[in-house]
């Protein structure tokens, strides 16, 4: 299944035709195989269950994967710091470097629409790799970051000077408030949850593009989406939808965790977790700068 990102673009850890990810907890006393349906394997396929365990070369049964060379909870720490990092530079240096004043705000502005196009398409690229490119996930950080830093300046110069830091600051708390839900087991990562935010991310991305297009054809602000209750509320819901795609990522990362997926996938879990960050600090952004406005 693929991933569970807002951009719809990461392959998840598991490579069989199941998302192991989103079966229920075991419970105490409980078979296994009650709790996971992949626990055992088909005749076809016995080894369905976890793509990463090793056959038996006497009983030909999966083993527990091997532990050397898995990812660990560190990696993915140290990845994800990687690509943020490159995200918070590309943004610094952009704040810097491309002036959003009367002056130079065409030119900005169309580097920063470039690098937005730049970075989908890595992304795309990245998506359908059957393993994970570092470099093409850093360059996609690198030019997330131009393009976050010209729209953030812009906020900044137009809007208020305190917009950007409360975006940021708001982000950091959604991010928290997740992880401390999803670790104590507040939020319940399970195929329905999956599903019913699948279908409201896919709903909303419908609605946005549709004012764009009312947008750009029929000028002003198209259906009203981004301003006004409507921009808020809107607003509001893109914040709680990435919050919800954080919590599929965490479970992800579980996951991956758990069945000794190999370190090198580290990076897509880093891969996911910044890209569902850009979404809330976007969706963030533009609610406090509708609230802002309003003011």
């Amino acid at each position: 299944m693929r991933s569970s990102n807002p951009v719809f673009s990461r392959r998840g850890f598991s490579r069989d035709n199941g998302y192991a990810g989103f079966n229920a907890a075991p419970q105490a006393g409980a078979p296994a195989a009650a709790a996971n349906p992949y626990a055992q394997g088909t005749a076809a396929n016995p080894y369905a269950t976890n793509p990463y365990a090793q056959p038996d070369a006497q009983y030909g049964a999966p083993q527990a994967p091997a532990r050397t060379g898995a990812m660990t909870i560190d990696d993915v720490v140290a990845r994800t710091a990687i690509t943020l990092g490159t995200v918070v530079l590309g943004a610094v240096l952009a704040w810097a470097l491309l002036p959003v004043d009367e002056a130079n705000l065409g030119k900005s502005y169309g580097i920063a629409i470039g690098a937005a196009l730049v970075a989908f398409v890595l992304s795309l690229v990245q998506s359908f790799k059957r393993k994970p490119v570092p470099a093409l996930i850093v360059a996609y950080a690198a030019f997330e970051g131009v393009f976050l830093g010209v729209i953030s300046s812009a906020v900044s110069t137009y809007i208020g000077p305190g917009v950007v830091m409360q975006a940021v600051m708001g982000t950091m708390c959604v991010f928290a408030g997740v992880l401390l839900a999803y670790k104590m087991r507040w939020i319940r990562v399970t195929r329905r949850f999956y599903g019913f935010v699948m279908a409201a991310a896919i709903g909303f991305m419908l609605l946005m593009v549709v004012n764009l297009l009312f947008a750009v054809f029929g000028g002003g602000d198209g259906l009203g989406f981004r301003s006004g209750g409507l921009g808020i509320l809107f607003g509001v819901i893109g914040i709680v939808l990435g919050a919800c795609f954080l919590a599929l990522d965490f479970k992800q990362v579980e996951d991956g965790i758990s069945f000794g997926a190999p370190r090198e996938e580290s990076w897509l879990a880093a891969f996911g977790l910044t890209m569902t960050l850009v979404w809330i600090y976007l969706e963030m952004l533009r609610l406090l700068s509708i609230l802002s406005g309003d003011d």
